[in-house]
């Protein structure tokens, strides 16, 4: 029973600014200007169920106080008597819906106090002018009560009442089966009006966890589309930027080998392209035997010597994917972060782990990319906790870099910090 109820949150039913038809399947839709989250039929029943809930409830309360009413019309009862009637019930009536108000329900206690006391007095006093025939007002009094006030006065509260209407009905001497009857209803009567206002609460909050699991969800996309931008297209851009520039170089003393560079560039685009498409299909199944190829193909062009030995045999596709993952970054960090001149590249299958090893010389004291911190690294760390791996990254003694990327062979959660960091 709410009233006033709590309306939908702000902001829950913007839409998307994307055109219909593009996307990821399965997945919100990320507009330019913000995340938005489409209306779907499920978030129409949600909003249909709970106007539903609210009115059940206060049908419920107005057909408690419709019984009262016809009980005492039923004594005939003069203008003063009715006057009084109509006022103690429209009191008795907005005080109740006040109380079923979330709101209010986290006033302070004084003042759920002082709205209880004003509840009490409408509900007791009335019986000088009505009689027994006012005992059901007694029920709407213990709902409030149960709402309002915590556990376990509410409850010691809620039976007094039903004690006090029940002991004041033995005093007028009346059938026994009216003693059990009268304070039978107000307990049912407080039962019953208690458990539909929590439902209707209920509902509420299903309704804006519901919306809040939503929000979360097209946020975690969003994250997981700026990781993978940065993680899948940073290697081919950086490859295309070296090898566009060695092609500047040889066009004039070697236009043969910069023909060669062109056939290159355009493998390497045509790449990027496809790791795009990847990325909006959220498909991003990578091969780490391909990938080793690929990057001593592009360290090649950039005059570093690079030893690749890649003995882990067939990996599952989420661990495959992270480690292709890793291995492209940690090209990318050596193009972009160093003057390497040589570079290994091994992956080894020890027992249940699978070890993937980067060295390269030529670091940069001053490198972005020494295992501190950085989005690439970061973004490893999380691919790689998410198999239940690990990575390690750090400048060595030497003048060299070495990245470390361990994982079991199965894909699973590690009981211990994904993170880790080494600087040497």
């Amino acid at each position: 029973m709410i009233g006033p109820f709590r309306r939908r949150q702000a902001g829950v039913n913007r839409r998307s600014n994307v055109p219909a038809g593009h996307g990821t399947p399965g997945t919100q839709q990320l507009a330019p200007t913000g995340i938005g989250i489409p209306s779907t039929p499920r978030q129409n029943e949600d909003v249909l169920a709970t106007h539903v809930a609210e009115i059940i409830t206060i049908a419920v309360l107005c057909g408690y106080t419709a019984v009262l009413l016809l009980n005492v019309l039923w004594e005939k009862p003069g203008p003063s008597r009715l006057m009084l009637l109509i006022g103690c019930v429209t009191s008795l009536f907005a005080i109740q819906l006040l109380h079923t108000s979330p709101k209010t329900r986290r006033w302070p206690l004084p003042r759920k106090a002082l709205t209880l006391g004003l509840q009490a007095a409408l509900t007791f006093v009335p019986f000088l002018w009505f009689g027994i025939t006012w005992g059901s007002m007694g029920g709407i009094l213990d709902a409030s009560i149960l709402l309002m006030l915590p556990s376990p006065l509410s409850w010691a509260l809620f039976a007094l009442v039903a004690v006090g209407i029940g002991a004041y009905a033995i005093t007028l001497h009346l059938a026994v089966i009216s003693d059990i009857y009268t304070p039978l209803t107000t307990l049912l009567t407080g039962l019953v009006l208690y458990g539909l206002t929590r439902l209707t609460d209920l509902v509420h909050e299903v309704q804006a966890t519901r919306a809040e699991l939503a929000r979360m969800a097209v946020a975690q996309e969003r994250l997981r589309f700026s990781r993978d931008v940065h993680d899948l297209l940073g290697y081919s851009l950086s490859a295309i930027t070296l090898k566009c520039e060695l092609i500047h170089r040889l066009v004039v003393t070697n236009p043969e080998r910069a023909q060669e560079e062109v056939t290159s560039v355009l493998q390497v685009s045509r790449q990027a392209l496809a790791d795009a498409r990847m990325v909006a299909r959220s498909y991003r199944e990578m091969s780490l035997a391909e990938e080793a190829e690929s990057a001593a193909v592009v360290l090649a062009a950039a005059d570093i010597r690079t030893t690749l030995e890649i003995s882990c045999g067939r990996l599952h596709p989420a661990v495959d994917t992270a480690f292709a993952t890793a291995l492209r970054e940690g090209v990318t960090n050596i193009l972009r972060h160093s003057k390497a001149q040589s570079c290994g590249i091994t992956a080894v299958r020890a027992g249940g782990t699978v070890r993937l090893e980067l060295v390269n010389d030529g670091a940069v004291s001053t490198d972005p990319a020494d295992g501190t911190g950085g989005n690439g690294l970061d973004n490893l760390r999380t691919r790689l906790g998410t198999v239940g791996g690990r990575l390690t990254a750090g400048a060595c003694g030497d003048g060299h870099f070495r990245l470390v990327a361990e994982a079991p062979v199965r894909p699973g959660r590690s009981a211990t910090d994904p993170v880790t960091r080494e600087i040497a």
